[in-house]
């Protein structure tokens, strides 16, 4: 098996595929930064949940999806925007909402990975990590 180049693409393709199947819950390699990105999918709402399921291997996060009554999913789009190849940074007075304010971009900070919102309000910009609808 070959090394993953960019962690947090892989992590969002993932996701993107278990939705496409309809699936209820997604596995996905453990890392800090994946378990912040997924503390801020739950937090806003787009997920139901996740936990960190300890193995002998590796760890891995077990993300549970969330759907509507109509079997339709909260998670519209989920797309990578700073990439290993090309960084993209964001100064704070440059921030704006994200589909007025339905969607999040998640940022990696000084602070930490938050979202653009957290990062208006701190007044502090960083790396574009994704945007999330």
């Amino acid at each position: 098996m070959s090394a993953v180049s960019d962690p947090i693409a892989d992590m969002l393709t993932r996701i993107r595929n278990a939705i496409n199947s309809n699936k209820k819950t997604v596995d996905i390699p453990f890392s800090t930064i994946k378990e912040s990105i997924a503390k801020i999918l739950k937090d806003e709402g787009f997920i139901n949940g996740y936990k960190v399921v300890e193995d002998n291997m590796q760890n891995f996060l077990k993300v549970d999806l969330k759907y509507s009554d109509m079997n339709e999913s909260a998670l519209q789009s989920l797309k990578r925007l700073s990439t290993p190849g090309r960084r993209v940074y964001i100064k704070a007075e440059d921030i704006k909402p994200v589909y007025n304010n339905m969607g999040v971009w998640i940022l990696s900070t000084s602070k930490g990975v938050i979202t653009n919102k957290a990062a208006k309000k701190l007044n502090i910009g960083g790396e574009v990590l994704c945007e999330i609808l």
